[in-house]
């Protein structure tokens, strides 16, 4: 029988680690076969070589399979949990395609904003791009986890989760702004747990959650995460980008990418794009429970009532607390200074209430986690869940409970009160987030 063919890869032309100078020195002389990737996977493609060929001499006495995958890297142990992606990292290596620079000359990575970072991930979220190690998208990056993070950074090469760190510093999690990154790199064995995402923001002020952009398989995704991660989760180190723009400029506050634009941009009858801006900034703030739809380019009581409440907890008084953005609000904002928007308060000052604007609320309960609402769960949260769906007039697929066990009856609810909401596609799954739980308790 003919031994099975296998497709090899160019080792990474960038990596100037000791393994890589020496397999560009003696692999076209020396190697039968070409070895792609880094050095340290060598060692296991070498094996699939060798038991691919003791396969086609045993012939029937062994399936070729069963010889290879006795020789492929140990996988962990622990079965990885339902929301764990499954995502390898290639190794350092340049664009591909007409951005590839020549030899070994990498360009400098660019100066971005946490703007530029966030939309470029949202770019790869739109597009779908689907997970595979071995190939590059359109625009030269690697279908990784750290390519992923490569693009978004707008590095200019495609980097791994062990060289990622030196374009970043290190940071608290207290720190953390939309842009920074959550690394880990599992330094006795790469391919063993090591992943990197893309801090989107906080869900809520409890900062449990955050919106992690990721390349996984089977595609990029924006998802609800726990923080740090699924697993691994105290192996993450956060990291903010060493070329990040957070430049004030000429004294009006705002940064040099979105200076403030002026008083006048905001309040009763302003509609605009600095209105819709100002909303996302102060949502990511933790403003997101005045808002029960947008925010928009209409400027709205929930825009004033966030921006005061921004304001408030910084500690600023009167006229500087007044629910009009001016120039230092906006620096505050933009820059991500000071602190966040706290957990509400009733009129006797009762943390956990939802306000209305007239001094009363409804208390709202903490959003505990999405791992409480998937098949086989069972817990006080899931049966809390249906009783307020059925208060809100959203139960018709109850035909008995609501009770604690989650049943398809409570995520076909769900999704009706997320359509209702006026959300399609990934947001109306009937699988509750921290904002369909602020909405339907609110």
């Amino acid at each position: 029988m003919d031994a099975p063919v296998f497709e090899e890869f160019d080792p990474a032309i960038g990596c100037d680690c000791p393994g890589c100078v020496h397999l560009r020195r003696v692999a076209p002389h020396s190697l039968p076969v070409r070895l792609g990737g880094h050095p340290a996977a060598h060692g296991a493609r070498r094996a699939l070589v060798v038991a691919a060929a003791a396969g086609a001499m045993l012939g029937a006495s062994q399936p070729v399979g069963a010889v290879a995958a006795d020789l492929r890297p140990e996988r962990p142990a622990a079965a990885p949990a339902a929301d764990e992606p499954d995502a390898p990292q290639g190794s350092r290596a340049p664009l591909y395609g007409g951005d590839r620079p020549r030899g070994n000359r990498e360009p400098a990575a660019a100066a971005t904003t946490r703007a530029e970072i966030i939309n470029r991930a949202k770019q790869w979220v739109a597009a779908k791009v689907p997970y595979n190690m071995g190939k590059f998208w359109a625009d030269g990056y690697r279908q990784d986890c750290s390519g992923f993070v490569s693009m978004a950074w707008n590095l200019g090469t495609n980097e791994w989760t062990g060289s990622l760190g030196s374009y970043g510093v290190r940071i608290k999690k207290e720190e953390l702004q939309p842009g920074d990154i959550l690394l880990f790199h599992n330094l006795t064995n790469p391919v063993n747990g090591s992943h990197v995402t893309v801090f989107g923001g906080w869900t809520d002020y409890t900062h449990k959650d955050y919106l992690a952009y990721e390349q996984v398989r089977p595609n990029t995704r924006k998802m609800t995460t726990p923080y740090a991660y699924w697993t691994h989760s105290a192996s993450y180190v956060p990291y903010r980008y060493k070329g990040l723009k957070t430049e004030t400029g000429g004294g009006s506050g705002g940064s040099a990418a979105t200076p403030f634009p002026g008083a006048s941009y905001f309040g009763p009858g302003a509609n605009n794009k600095y209105v819709t801006k100002l909303g996302q900034m102060l949502v990511a703030r933790g403003g997101g429970r005045f808002y029960t739809s947008g925010p928009g380019p209409r400027w709205t009581e929930a825009d004033r009532r966030a921006t005061q409440a921004f304001q408030l907890a910084q500690g600023w008084k009167g006229s500087g607390a007044d629910g009009i953005p001016g120039p230092k609000t906006w620096d505050y904002l933009v820059n991500g200074k000071g602190r966040d928007i706290p957990k509400a308060a009733d009129s006797r000052g009762t943390p956990g209430t939802v306000g209305n604007g007239s001094g009363s609320g409804s208390r709202a309960p903490a959003f505990p986690s999405n791992a409480y609402f998937r098949p086989g769960q069972s817990n006080k949260y899931v049966t809390e869940l249906g009783r307020q769906l059925v208060k809100k007039g959203f139960g018709k697929y109850y035909t008995k409970g609501p009770g604690p066990r989650w049943s398809e009856s409570d995520r076909r609810n769900v999704e009706a009160f997320q359509r209702a909401q006026g959300w399609r596609g990934a947001a109306a799954d009937g699988y509750p987030g921290p904002e369909t739980w602020r909405r339907l308790f609110s």
